[in-house]
């Protein structure tokens, strides 16, 4: 049976392109017809433009016609996460405070994207300045699971997971400060890469917490992840963070061998609280690298239980500073009932920012506070330091470290609002990535006995994801969950 236009990967789509068969438009359009159609109720787009994608769609098929197509991407569908910068298009971060607010410039992925040829296919729902574990936090509307419509797709980036597990886009860009591509990609069965800290550049990024953000891919297939990562990966002279570092061919690296590697179980994530179900199918792909001629060793990585304290007094602390300049006076929501300058700083805050964010935004002023900053925030920079020596000591062991990406599948919705505090500990296997600057990859593993998916997660030493895609490409070839979609809206099989 021929697959409709939703089904196929990012890179049968560029192979049809190239024969004649499709043209961007027509990709396009299926594209908006299944955003109309499924996005009621997924909820995974905040805004999309018709008359623009078009455009760029047009735009794409006739430099085609001349011979003079920009990548192997031009003309292909790509939807950003609400917190990158568009120019000229909303940017709102999902926050009542940017409601009406549109970015006067493009930032620096966009730019490269624009480059490729690209067709930026509309902006994607999150939490709040990428506040959440669940897309629940967003001011503007709930994301759905599209595997269950009743689970959350994860977060922050749940919109960019939902998205492309839906099919309403081939591929999409998200963010990922302790977790926020990884997990909602393991929540939604779709492929999910964090580049190392300084891979990809933060500029035109809206920061939350900037030594942790970094921009990264959302995909049906490893392969589809690393073209998109390829055209967005390199030095950025406006983010001094961002490395000057050659970027390899990633997707060529799909396809090599990576020869017999030592993988390393760290056994803090297979400890309590981790689930059965989930265990099962982790603990079956590490079989099956053994069985590859790779060697499983296990290895201890004993501050990973200071992860989750540690991230939430730097990124609260971070996020304090980052959020400062939403004050209602340079841009962003004005209160209208504020009397004087101070009344509009508290007023204009306090309608626009929402309550997860106004609650990290506390915990970052407490930590930050005279009598605290050193009983809180500097002893948390040191043990981030012994964290990632940590690491970089287990990769003079091991090639690759091989966790769960979350501790269960996707919860129900509503739960992670029931216990806030709960919910950070949904990033418990994500955040240590973030915190020592690795490169980490999620990808489909299995389901659980309810139907949803389970995440693998793969960790490398610093600008290694060359060998992550090697290896979970070797694992996607294997296996059919990359085959896999979310049956919704009377889909077939």
């Amino acid at each position: 049976m021929e697959k409709s236009l939703y089904q196929l990967t990012a890179l049968e789509m560029s192979g049809a392109l190239t024969s004649g068969n499709i043209s961007s438009e027509r990709l396009v359009l299926d594209c908006l017809e299944r955003i109309r159609t499924l996005d009621e109720s997924v909820g995974a787009f905040l805004h999309v433009d018709e008359a623009s994608i078009l455009a760029q769609a047009r735009a794409s098929d006739q430099r085609r016609l001349q011979g003079a197509t920009l990548s192997t991407l031009d003309g292909v569908p790509v939807a950003l996460k609400d917190v990158i910068a568009v120019a000229g298009e909303p940017l709102t971060c999902a926050s009542r405070i940017l409601e009406n607010y549109k970015s006067p410039y493009d930032a620096h992925v966009t730019k490269l994207l624009k480059a490729a040829g690209v067709v930026l296919c509309g902006r994607l729902n999150m939490d709040e300045f990428a506040m959440g574990s669940a897309t629940e936090n967003s001011a503007f509307k709930r994301t759905a699971n599209p595997w269950n419509l009743k689970h959350s797709p994860g977060g922050s980036s749940g919109g960019s997971a939902a998205a492309v597990a839906a099919g309403m886009v081939p591929m999409s860009l998200g963010s990922d400060t302790g977790g926020s591509i990884r997990q909602p990609a393991a929540f939604c069965g779709v492929v999910g890469i964090k580049p190392s800290y300084g891979r990809v550049s933060r500029f035109g990024l809206a920061a939350y917490a900037s030594s942790l953000d970094q921009i990264g891919p959302l995909a049906r297939t490893v392969r589809d992840a690393a073209a998109l990562l390829q055209i967005i990966a390199g030095a950025d002279p406006k983010d001094s963070t961002c490395m000057r570092r050659d970027v390899p061919d990633y997707l060529a690296e799909t396809m090599r061998d990576p020869g017999c590697l030592r993988i390393g179980l760290p056994a803090e994530f297979f400890a309590e609280g981790l689930d059965a179900e989930v265990r099962k199918s982790v603990l079956e792909a590490a079989d099956f690298f053994a069985k590859q001629g790779h060697e499983i060793v296990d290895i201890q990585l004993p501050l990973t239980k200071l992860a989750v304290p540690v991230y939430y007094i730097i990124a609260t602390a971070e996020a304090t500073s980052n959020l400062a300049r939403y004050d209602g006076i340079r841009y962003g929501h004005r209160s209208d009932i504020a009397v004087d300058a101070i009344d509009i700083y508290y007023k204009s805050r306090g309608e626009g920012f929402g309550e997860e964010v106004k609650r990290r935004i506390m915990l970052g002023n407490f930590v930050l506070s005279s009598g605290y900053y050193d009983a809180w925030y500097v002893r948390a920079q040191k043990v981030r330091t012994l964290l990632r020596a940590e690491y970089m000591n287990a990769f003079d062991k091991v090639d690759l470290i091989l966790t769960p990406t979350t501790p269960g599948a996707a919860l129900r919705q509503g739960e992670h609002r029931e216990d806030p505090l709960q919910s950070y500990l949904e990033d418990v296997y994500t955040i240590p990535a973030n915190l020592a600057g690795l490169p980490g990859i999620s990808l489909p593993c299995g389901f659980v006995a309810s139907g949803l998916p389970v995440g693998l997660q793969l960790l490398a030493a610093p600008f290694a994801e060359d060998r992550l895609l090697q290896v979970a490409s070797q694992y996607e070839r294997a296996h059919r969950f990359a085959g896999l979609r979310a049956r919704i809206g009377g889909d077939e099989q």
